[in-house]
């Protein structure tokens, strides 16, 4: 593929599917950018600003992961557990952002927010003001979504540097619409509602955070096994067989809002191979994690991913979309 191909791959992903999933995971980066705008905030200009220097940064620095990844491959890419701790981090942050909307002090101290141009009486916002949303642009590196990882995994197959910067430049500009709209829409409504009903605000990023904190835990293969006692009676059979060399085969189907079935069970002590089907699948669950191995799998759009599994002895083997929102259990019994 070459990169002008490769960047159109890269810009429809992000366009069609890439910016709802990122925005999910990146709005406390984004409610930073935004957050603090003097209350002339809700004239266009001042809103759009903060957007503008946060997504610069982001096409910037992913554009520069892209073409490292294409030079020197997966070794940059860190792993599930390494994500599903960076995913907690940001639900920290998100919650740390909560807080200050909510009006605790000290919160609003460890942030040390910018002074916005109100706070000296000009019209403009003043250049060192854009230090801080350009920082969260260029962090949100460090929370991707499923669908980034995805755009990374075709950076490392492009084995070029040219290639794997135009597949990242070309998410990144497909998710800027969906993300340039939400963060303007969220920083004048943030300016207006200054003092009023900031707190609602709040409440609603602490509910983000605690989700994106789950998503993390399931990703790092830290949160509750979703195949934990009293859950037997969703645990499906069916989908399993052994071929006529005696190797266990268990099918699970990567749809764009999950996996079926998300409970299995198999026997234990013998060679077992996992089969992921896809079928015109384009949501991140294309993007496949089993966090006790640190194993990541790009999944086609459509057709059949075998992992080798080898012959894993009793217990529960979790997998989960790589942003951590669709997780499935294995019980090997």
């Amino acid at each position: 593929m070459d990169a002008a191909a490769l960047l159109l791959s890269g810009a429809g992903a992000g366009l069609l599917a890439g910016g709802t999933t990122c925005a999910a995971v990146q709005l406390g980066l984004l409610t930073g950018a935004v957050r603090g705008a003097p209350p002339g905030g809700a004239r266009p200009r001042d809103a759009v600003v903060p957007v503008a220097a946060f997504l610069a940064a982001k096409l910037v620095v992913h554009t520069a992961l892209g073409a490292l990844l294409g030079l020197v491959g997966a070794a940059l890419q860190p792993g599930p557990r390494v994500r599903g701790l960076l995913l907690v981090l940001a639900a920290s942050l998100l919650v740390l952002f909560a807080l200050d909307l909510m009006g605790a002090r000290w919160a609003r101290r460890l942030l040390r927010r910018d002074r916005s141009a109100a706070d000296t009486g000009h019209c403009a916002p003043r250049p060192g003001g854009m230090r801080r949303p350009a920082v969260l642009g260029a962090a949100t590196v460090l929370v991707p979504c499923g669908l980034t990882l995805s755009a990374e995994m075709l950076a490392v197959a492009s084995r070029s540097p040219v290639g794997g910067a135009a597949v990242m430049a070309g998410f990144v500009l497909g998710t800027v619409p969906l993300f340039g709209l939400l963060g303007v829409t969220l920083g004048r409504a943030l300016a207006l509602l200054r003092g009023r009903l900031t707190a609602l605000a709040g409440v609603a990023l602490l509910a983000v955070a605690a989700w994106t904190a789950t998503s993390g835990l399931r990703l790092a293969g830290w949160a509750p096994s979703a195949g934990a006692a009293g859950t037997d009676r969703a645990v499906r059979t069916d989908s399993v067989r052994t071929d006529a060399a005696g190797v266990q085969e268990v099918t699970v189907w990567a749809l764009d809002r999950g996996y079926r079935p998300a409970l299995v069970t198999a026997r234990a002590g013998v060679r077992t191979v996992l089969v992921v089907r896809t079928a015109g699948t384009r949501g991140h669950t294309r993007a496949f994690t089993i966090p006790g191995r640190g194993l990541d799998v790009a999944l086609p759009a459509s057709g059949e991913t075998r992992i080798d599994l080898g012959a894993p002895g009793p217990g529960r083997m979790r997998f989960v979309c790589a942003s951590g929102h669709y997780p499935g259990t294995i019980t090997f019994r």
